[in-house]
């Protein structure tokens, strides 16, 4: 597979980089393709209980990769609407997959990069980490999900604002929009968050997969419509192993250990 993406796993992690570093890890065609496909390896794979996705070098993502248009690469590809939902697969795994998401954002997370960091459940960032919509400096609208992610963080209208003005916020800004979870001094983000992803990975899983889907379901349903699909997921949980098993622990005042079922 191709070296744009690396992909490699630390226990029940999988840690997903793109490994453009050269060009901020532009998205190319073929970083695309190699990352919808890790994307799916990690949320396939039962021993992954955590995914992490972070960028090589001193950027994030700085969105397509405009320099290569005319090459038969970046965004040349995209000239269908199949093609770029295809590619754009990786923010509904990021966004649905059963298992916790965190993005660790170093430097720049722009266009269609922004929208990959905010498809993940959790963004740990460094303290220069920078955000920015990015479309509508060259005539376009947005992909990979981010309006309709950022329009959920941050609200209709700041949400408006940031795709139509494009304009750059810095990390603490975004940790005050509550965009991101955590900022953290620059180059600690991956450790950080490695240390944040071995501790969901040890978590209770299925009941992590129930939680998402809870979140997903409510994002466009009625209050009364998602109590009775929040009722019907606890139900389902109550009747895990991991539950039988969290519940005899508090009962023996010890630690629980969850198997994910």
């Amino acid at each position: 597979m191709s070296d744009t993406v690396r992909y490699e796993t630390d226990g029940a992690v999988a840690v997903i980089t793109l490994n453009r570093p050269d060009a901020l890890n532009a998205m190319s065609g073929e970083l695309l393709d190699a990352l919808a496909a890790r994307g799916r390896e990690a949320a396939a794979d039962p021993a992954v209980r955590c995914v992490v996705v972070a960028g090589a070098g001193r950027a994030f993502c700085s969105g397509g990769d405009l320099k290569g248009i005319g090459t038969g690469d970046a965004l040349d590809p995209l000239g269908s609407v199949a093609t770029l939902r295809r590619f754009e697969e990786i923010s509904l795994l990021l966004a649905e997959m059963p298992k916790p998401t965190i993005a660790a954002v170093n430097g720049a997370a722009a266009g269609a990069g922004f929208s990959l960091a905010l498809s993940a459940d959790i963004r740990v960032v460094g303290e220069s980490a920078r955000f920015m919509t990015a479309f509508a400096r060259v005539g376009l609208t947005g992909d990979f999900g981010g309006s309709w992610l950022l329009e959920r963080l941050v609200g209709l209208a700041r949400a408006k604002e940031l795709y139509l003005l494009g304009t750059q916020i810095d990390a603490a800004t975004a940790h005050r929009l509550g965009l991101v979870n955590r900022v953290v001094p620059d180059g600690a983000q991956l450790e950080e968050t490695l240390a944040l992803a071995h501790q969901l990975a040890a978590g209770p899983t299925a009941a992590y997969a129930r939680m998402k889907r809870n979140f997903a379901y409510g994002a466009t349903h009625s209050l009364a419509e998602t109590l009775t699909f929040e009722a019907g997921n606890m139900i389902g949980a109550s009747k895990s192993e991991d539950f039988r098993g969290a519940a005899e622990a508090f009962v023996e005042k010890r630690a629980p250990t969850f198997i994910g079922r």
